[in-house]
């Protein structure tokens, strides 16, 4: 791979059309062949802003889910697609709950989180078809997005609703396990390069205030003793990825994707996760660093080359497309703790988490990943890699 690889974290702007369609679908008023239809075209749009910016490991911008957990509940019997509205019924303080909402600018009809309500089974897989549509349009190597295991199971198990197929979230997170560790291996034997597990609520474990309640899980007031539950997550990854090879592993963690507001968004450093994200066993941690919410960099010194990192130099969520400069700038700074070959180059997050809040724009998306692509070029030729 040539030095400051480009790629994406996984999700792109969904076009209004799909977005339709994708609500006409979730209501069963759409057959499976129109959605697809539709859906395959926003994907290859998709995929050529990607290949004109220079992007060098391409996905398909999450085009066919609901959000980038949500939509398992489409690929396993035993979940269920609840808004947070609809959670709200089970919440011991709905009042104070939708005045959080309110407050973190959380669009509670419009965002969905996958439940377990029965036993999960899975027949096709969670991306599989992904995976092979991607494959069939592209020749750039591709990386697959996942949900990690910590988040499906804080998401999934909910109190008053999963307790009769998994009493414990433990129980769950057996399950959950074992399914994504049957996703990871049959995505890499269809050739799959990349596979990313998206674990953006560590830093709700670590920064988030007693009681404060995040959106992104159902679990929403179970929040326990910060380092139980990296420990917990660490364990997670690790058996998910046990014995795994043959394919490049990364680990997602960010603060949050839903806003263009970042006063709503967590702030503090990877300091406090970085005991515990290092201890994962996979290649790479793919971190927004592009906002100064994401703190100093100087954490990463006694972690140098420990884990290749997936460095993110823009911010998804501003109309401002970054100068090549600055890029550039961000990207020298981590090589104060990481080596050339160690740094891949990404946007902070997606740039359509939720179906129907993109947090930008596609042709301000595109400029931003080609000022991505002009950085990386500077940089091949500066550190000895001009291919």
């Amino acid at each position: 791979m040539t030095l400051f690889p480009v790629t994406t974290v996984g999700s792109w702007c969904r076009p209004p059309e799909l977005v339709r369609a994708l609500r006409a679908r979730q209501a069963d008023e759409l057959p499976t062949e129109e959605f697809d239809s539709i859906a395959d075209e926003a994907v290859l749009t998709c995929l050529r802003y990607q290949e004109d910016a220079g992007v060098d490991i391409v996905t398909d911008g999450e085009q066919r889910r609901d959000n980038f957990y949500s939509f398992v509940t489409e690929k396993l019997s035993g979940m269920k697609l609840m808004s947070v509205s609809e959670l709200m019924e089970y919440m011991p303080d709905r009042a104070g709950f939708e005045e959080q909402l309110r407050a973190l600018d959380v669009p509670a009809f419009a965002i969905k989180s996958p439940v377990a309500v029965d036993t999960l089974e899975t027949t096709s897989g969670l991306a599989q078809d992904e995976a092979a549509f991607l494959q069939a349009n592209t020749s750039k190597p591709i990386k697959i997005p996942i949900p990690g295991p910590y988040m499906l199971t804080r998401s999934a198990w909910f109190d008053g609703l999963s307790n009769d197929a998994y009493p414990t979230r433990d129980d769950l997170a057996s399950e959950v396990v074992a399914l994504l560790r049957n996703e990871i291996a049959a995505l890499r034997d269809m050739g799959v390069e990349h596979i990313q597990l998206d674990e953006p609520t560590l830093t709700q474990v670590v920064y988030g205030e007693e009681s404060t309640e995040t959106f992104m899980c159902a679990a929403m007031a179970s929040r326990l003793d910060p380092t139980e539950e990296m420990d917990f997550a660490l364990n997670l990854v690790n058996e998910t990825v046990k014995d795994v090879d043959g394919v490049h592993l990364g680990v997602h963690v960010c603060r949050g994707n839903w806003s263009k507001r970042e006063d709503v968004l967590l702030k503090g450093n990877y300091g406090p996760l970085l005991p515990h994200l290092m201890q994962m066993n996979i290649d790479q941690l793919v971190l927004e660093m592009a906002t100064p919410r994401a703190g100093e960099v100087d954490v990463f010194k006694e972690y140098r080359n420990e884990k290749e990192i997936g460095l993110g130099v823009v911010n998804p969520r501003s109309d401002e497309v970054e100068e090549v400069s600055t890029i550039v700038g961000r990207t020298e700074q981590m090589l104060e703790h990481f080596d050339p070959d160690r740094i891949y180059l990404n946007p902070d997050c997606g740039f359509g988490t939720f179906a129907e809040r993109n947090v930008n724009t596609p042709d301000i998306a595109g400029r931003k990943l080609a000022a991505i692509g002009e950085a990386a070029q500077i940089l091949r030729s500066k550190y000895g890699n001009s291919n």
